[in-house]
């Protein structure tokens, strides 16, 4: 009789996580949405702080009343909202781009990448 069905006949009833281990293909799949969704959380966070600086900006642009100093403090801002917005879209756009050139359809996929491996 196996050491795990021992205990259990023992016990009466033994669970956890070591008794019905999951598969590695489990493990992958799970890392490939965890990391999918952190990715996917992490830019949509970017874009809105992008876009909330944009408006922030262009705020303080409006009620600077002609003043050189506020007006250029708010011209940079803006710059920089328009700059950062722009970087996050590229960087999602040539991730993407790359992948696909690399072959991987699914930049997460994790588990199709060890499949194509042979792993």
């Amino acid at each position: 009789m196996a050491p795990n069905k021992y205990l259990a006949n023992l016990t009466g009833s033994l669970t956890g996580p070591g008794i019905n281990p999951t598969s590695p293909l489990d493990a992958t799949t799970k890392f490939e949405k965890f990391a999918g969704q952190i990715l996917g959380v992490l830019t949509i966070v970017g874009v809105l702080y992008f876009i909330i600086q944009i408006i922030f900006a262009g705020y303080s642009y409006i009620a600077s009343k002609g003043d050189e100093k506020n007006m250029e403090s708010s011209r940079k801002r803006l710059t920089e909202g328009i700059l950062g917005l722009v970087i996050v879209i590229v960087a999602v756009g040539l991730g993407s781009l790359l992948a696909k050139l690399a072959g991987i359809p699914n930049v997460l996929d994790i588990n199709g990448m060890f499949t194509r491996m042979g792993l």
